[in-house]
């Protein structure tokens, strides 16, 4: 069952309408690489019963964005950590591809610190003419549609998988995101606001 947004930030939400912007919703996720758990039965008689992992702390980082009115989908790779230059980075790409057309792009993100660092501060003052950022209030992530977006992925792709190596959670990240580069009807029913 879908959440529904409450009814002040459906209210903000209209006074953009989809003939004249395009609404984005923009967040960032780690899929991490876990190794595998499993219960087994061992005889008494073996005194060697620990069976070694792969480690499992390795993350693949991504920043997303999805447009609401036909599910297109824009990622990017998180080589290192999520700050302020690689936000910067992400919404510099993100503005090229959402004001390619005629309409103003809205963009809904989250209130991590390094959404609105002083590092981007004037170029975002700068672009909001066209590109222009709505903050969603803190701790609540159900309010993101891009959210359901992380879950159908894990879903689709990682749910009950074991990955070796953390290229082949890259893989299959990936290969399902560039499918949705052009448009999707699936992401479009699941962000539906």
């Amino acid at each position: 069952m879908l959440t529904q947004l409450p009814r002040r930030h459906i209210k903000k939400l209209a006074e953009y309408s989809p003939d004249r912007y395009d609404i984005w919703f923009v967040d960032e996720v780690l899929f991490q690489q876990q190794g595998s758990r499993c219960r087994m039965w061992i005889p008494p008689e073996v005194k060697q019963s620990v069976i070694m992992q792969e480690p499992g702390r390795k993350s693949a980082g991504y920043f997303g964005a999805v447009r609401l009115q036909d599910g297109k989908f824009i990622f990017s790779r998180e080589e290192n950590v999520f700050n302020a230059d690689s936000t910067w980075n992400f919404l510099k790409k993100l503005r090229r591809v959402a004001c390619a057309g005629k309409k103003k792009a809205v963009i809904g993100i989250d209130n991590a610190r390094y959404h609105h660092a002083i590092m981007h501060k004037k170029w975002r003052e700068k672009v909001s003419c066209n590109f222009i950022l709505e903050y969603l209030p803190p701790y609540s992530p159900e309010l993101n549609p891009i959210e359901r977006v992380w879950k159908l992925m894990r879903r689709l792709r990682l749910h009950n998988r074991y990955f070796p190596k953390l290229e082949d959670v890259f893989l299959a990240t990936e290969s399902l995101f560039k499918t949705w580069q052009n448009g999707a009807e699936d992401l479009k029913r699941l962000c539906r606001i």
